[in-house]
């Protein structure tokens, strides 16, 4: 178990806007910075981080926390799981406390955690087997420096192999302790009947480790060597708990910092274009590692960058790839540019033959829009025929109509009217056309989530069940959060002038009435701060970030960061006081409030009682006084208005 220690330790070093800028393309707002959300789809950033308050909140979703909780949202990491991330990170030591495991942290080693561990196992046996046997450097490691890659790159991209023999890894695991099922479940190893012990899946290849993200190995690609062997030349891991294909990006995890710096992304093909690439200097880059290109893969491109250029070699298949890529590229609000290299070259023998300037000119000034390649390629195959030509121009328009943004789609159908001489009129016709076609090919899933929603609302049902006591109750422990430890300048019934501190104040007022807090979180929270109060120390939102309750966490987001602190209402000549400002105002008027909303809630349970009491008379005083009490408290609420 991770020391408190070491979390504190963890929690003053790490700074949230540096993690979650490794998956979020953050810009610059005011003291805070603004980003689309990874959470959810939109079009106006939404995502704030604070810098300042070490926190983040993202209001399309309604989550937030700190870079902890970001992390365990982000990747499902668990708790300890991510304060070991992010201690790699910052080069943080980690200190375990002594205390034995309980029965309950024991269970809590899931499969999930379990297919994350032998992964790893896997990674670093696959790499002591290329490094430091005779099989592995003959074979392996030879192929790699045929491939004319550095120990360096190698190393990086933690390149490995399985041997010859069909259950080495599988036999490893084993001795370690792992059992058949988990082996089963990651995809490592079959057990079929004829064979108890369990076959290696991936014997005699070399190794591609594809990693999370963030860095973690969810799985693998081998490439077979031998020519003569009637199998697959590249296997992959199958689909389990932690690798689903189709949410990751082949280098991703290692070109991540320079896609955003760049603000471009390189997209390939394979796993060697990325190495190959890596190798020469140019980073930005990632594959779909041999399969189609998915929505959830350009969503993770789309935390970083916009902008993407394809590179494709010159064969039939990859431009009928790319041409795919390209509709669902556009589809996704991306900039996109394509590159085709010369005859016989791909990005691996290209970036080997050349130096890195060389390379990322030749990218930089052959790359084309996306309607200026789909014409060079579907005019060549038109030739002179004047159908296929207008067939061509069509399929142009069709992407067009990918385009989400209606002025980007007016500038793309401007720019193929002047490049073919066809009227603007006609072009909106045919996008016209495309749109309705897409309706028709909308599946009826996509077509149920995109259903216009009724415009009108029954808000009676919602409104009736709010609960004033619990919002103001919300309040009062955001007032806490936020302003714990603001000293407030008081004066008692006979006017002698006191000071108390926001926690002190509020904690008095529920404790006076003996008020039961309702919801759990806020219970936690208050029983912090009461147990603050008796070891002489304020615990207000700060405090909180280091607990291990990421509830408290996304409250604490919710509580210190406001979607218009970056708003500059004062060139609209709009002014009030902050909130800041008028804080003591805002404490007592919450607190009056709040007890007004109680002393209702017990006038109204004693009046629901009265039929049931055999002496009345004392209840009827009990409601009266009540009453009065709360005359008295509106007119205090008159006071401070």
């Amino acid at each position: 178990m991770i020391s408190k220690q070491t979390i504190d330790k963890i929690f003053s070093t790490i700074r949230v806007e540096e993690i979650i800028g490794e998956y979020v393309q953050l810009k610059r707002a005011g003291s805070n910075f603004k980003g689309l959300s990874p959470f959810h789809d939109e079009k106006s950033p939404s995502f704030i981080v604070s810098p300042s308050k070490q926190i983040w909140k993202d209001f399309s979703s309604g989550k937030g926390g700190t870079a902890i909780s970001f992390l365990m949202e982000i990747e499902s990491f668990t708790y300890p799981e991510a304060l070991r991330h992010a201690a790699k990170k910052y080069g943080i030591e980690i200190e375990e406390d002594l205390r034995q495991q309980t029965p309950e942290q024991k269970q809590s080693q899931t499969d999930k955690e379990l297919l994350y561990k032998i992964h790893e196992v896997a990674n670093d046996f696959f790499q002591e087997q290329m490094f430091n046997t005779d099989e592995g450097k003959t074979i392996a490691y030879s192929y790699f420096k045929e491939r004319e890659l550095r120990d360096e790159i190698i190393r990086k991209f933690q390149l490995g192999y399985s041997p010859e023999q069909k259950n080495s890894f599988t036999e490893f695991a084993l001795e370690k302790g792992y059992s058949k099922e988990i082996l089963e479940k990651s995809g490592l190893s079959i057990f079929p009947e004829n064979s108890p012990n369990g076959i290696d899946r991936f014997r005699e290849r070399v190794i591609f480790p594809i990693h999370s993200f963030s860095g973690r190995v969810l799985g693998f690609g081998a490439r077979i060597l031998k020519n003569n062997v009637k199998t697959a030349k590249y296997l992959n891991s199958p689909e389990t708990e932690i690798y689903h294909k189709s949410q990751v990006l082949y280098g991703l995890n290692q070109g991540k910092q320079a896609i955003s710096k760049n603000n471009l992304c390189l997209l390939v093909e394979g796993y060697m274009d990325v190495i190959a690439l890596h190798q020469s200097g140019i980073e930005h880059v990632v594959s779909s590692s041999g399969t189609a290109l998915t929505v959830e893969q350009i969503k993770l491109i789309k935390r970083l960058t916009e902008n993407v250029t394809i590179l494709f070699d010159g064969d039939a298949a990859g431009i009928k790839a790319s041409f795919r890529s390209i509709d669902m590229l556009l589809s996704e609000s991306m900039n996109i540019r394509v590159l085709l290299f010369p005859d016989g070259d791909d990005p691996d023998s290209f970036s080997r033959k050349h130096p890195q300037d060389y390379v990322e000119k030749f990218i930089k000034n052959e790359a084309k829009d996306f309607i200026d390649f789909k014409a060079e390629i579907l005019l060549k195959d038109a030739g002179s025929d004047p159908i296929r030509k207008a067939e061509a121009i069509r399929d142009i328009v069709k992407s067009v109509a990918f385009v989400q943004n209606a002025l980007k789609q007016e500038v793309y159908l401007k720019e193929v009217s002047n490049k073919f001489g066809l009227s603007e009129q006609s072009l909106f016709n045919e996008l016209n056309v495309q749109k309705q076609l897409q309706k028709q090919h909308v599946s009826p899933q996509q077509r149920q989530e995109t259903q216009i929603q009724p415009k009108l609302e029954k808000v009676v049902e919602f409104s009736q069940n709010i609960d004033p006591l619990l919002i103001l109750e919300e309040k009062l422990v955001e007032l806490m959060l936020k302003y714990g430890d603001l000293v407030l300048d008081r004066q008692d019934e006979e006017s002698n002038q006191y000071q108390i501190t926001v926690i002190e104040e509020i904690i008095g007022h529920f404790q006076e009435d003996d008020y039961e807090i309702q919801s759990e979180i806020n219970r936690k929270i208050v029983e912090e701060i009461k147990q603050g109060i008796t070891e002489n120390e304020l615990r207000s939102g700060n405090f909180f970030m280091t607990l291990m309750d990421e509830n408290i966490s996304g409250k604490i987001a919710d509580a210190l960061l406001n979607p218009h602190e970056n708003s500059d209402w004062g060139k609209h000549q709009i002014f009030f006081s902050t909130e800041e400002e008028v804080v003591p105002k805002i404490v007592q008027d919450v607190i009056f409030r709040h007890k007004r909303e109680f002393v209702m809630k017990i006038i109204n349970m004693m009046k629901n009682e009265l039929s049931a009491t055999e002496n009345n008379d004392e209840t009827y005083k009990k409601i009266i006084n009540l009453n009065q009490l709360r005359k008295e408290l509106d007119e205090k609420l008159f006071r401070v208005l």
